[in-house]
């Protein structure tokens, strides 16, 4: 199956598949004029990527549920690594919200300084 036939049933863009590629997550055989040439089963780990991503999962950290997927299981998430990967992406989403609320609360304390008391 050509690029543009996998990314239109995966749901992605001909650009995603392309960077899929380049990070290893996907291998095309080359036709002879030169295209590209995906496994059906292709358009299941594109779309496996994508929903990960939709999450928050990069598809840098995907590479644990491809593997997953490729050796056989029903699930990119089955495998040890996968769900390591997931634990991964949970102590970063944490530090980013706990991020994010320090500098609320710095934002905040600036607010209350700055602010007139009528315009609180």
């Amino acid at each position: 199956m050509r690029i543009g036939e996998l990314a239109r049933e995966a749901g992605v863009t001909v650009k995603a598949v392309r960077y899929y590629e380049s990070l290893g997550l996907l291998g095309a055989e080359r036709l002879g004029n030169g295209y590209r040439d995906f496994a059906p089963t292709d358009v299941r780990l594109v779309r496996e990527i994508r929903d990960l991503a939709s999450v928050g999962v990069t598809a840098e950290r995907a590479r644990p549920f491809i593997e997953c997927l490729v050796a056989g299981h029903q699930n990119g998430s089955d495998c040890p690594d996968a769900v390591g990967a997931f634990r991964e992406a949970l102590a970063e989403l944490d530090a980013q919200i706990t991020d994010l609320q320090q500098r609320r609360a710095a934002i905040s304390e600036l607010l209350e300084c700055a602010a007139p008391a009528g315009a609180r």
